[in-house]
């Protein structure tokens, strides 16, 4: 699972990178979605470097949904009995959405690809073959905004609490002064990737990214 995550981290970064583009405008979005699609040519195919991406991504989402089953299982059979009354173990909320956080994260996946990737959903009408404009048109609309943004939420409640379990996995929390720098890194990390991931919705909805 920290093995995957971690994948899933880097991949996050590099994709709220290529998101915050749309700030540069038109061009140097499709510039850089168009770039995407003919990197490494010709020793790649076009599109090849995409499909490599997909691939690894697609590996890392099964192996990471099978081991949390497992853990999950692993858990249940640990305590068969549930406790009589729930006792405050000081969890953290981030911990307490782990579950549910990963749920909604697969199911925003899913729409996610559909909207821009798979089926390239344009929900006003609008053009479907223009990545720019796409992604406004998608903006543009509150409802997709909003479920945007709470997927957003979850995902930085996810990584506040994962990439602490990761590093305590990892062997990188051996005592209290590790442990305290690999909350603080993770909640910064969280932090920066859904700030980073809303810019573009918000600016987009208040009509600073538009065509």
């Amino acid at each position: 699972m920290a093995a995957s995550g971690l994948i899933f981290v880097l991949f996050v970064l590099l994709h709220m990178y290529g998101n915050l583009k749309a700030f540069g405008g038109e061009h140097a979005f499709n510039t850089y979605a168009h770039h995407l699609r003919t990197f490494g040519e010709p020793m790649l195919p076009y599109g090849g470097l995409l499909w490599i991406v997909r691939a690894v991504l697609i590996v890392s989402l099964v192996v990471h949904v099978a081991t949390a089953a497992t853990l999950w299982k692993r858990a249940r059979r640990a305590r068969r009995v549930r406790y009589a009354v729930k006792k405050n173990t000081g969890a953290t909320w981030a911990s307490l959405l782990m579950r549910w956080g990963g749920v909604t994260l697969l199911l925003f996946i899913i729409w996610h690809l559909l909207n821009f990737t798979i089926g390239k959903i344009n929900v006003t009408g609008g053009p479907t073959d223009n990545p720019y404009r796409l992604l406004v048109d998608t903006f543009d609309t509150w409802w997709l905004t909003l479920i945007y943004l709470v997927a957003m939420a979850m995902l930085g409640a996810h990584l506040h609490h994962g990439v602490w379990s990761a590093c305590q996995t990892l062997g990188l929390t051996s005592n209290a002064r590790a442990r305290r720098r690999a909350k603080a890194f993770g909640l910064v990390l969280a932090l920066v990737i859904t700030i980073g991931f809303s810019l573009v919705p918000i600016f987009t909805v208040f009509g600073v990214i538009s065509y």
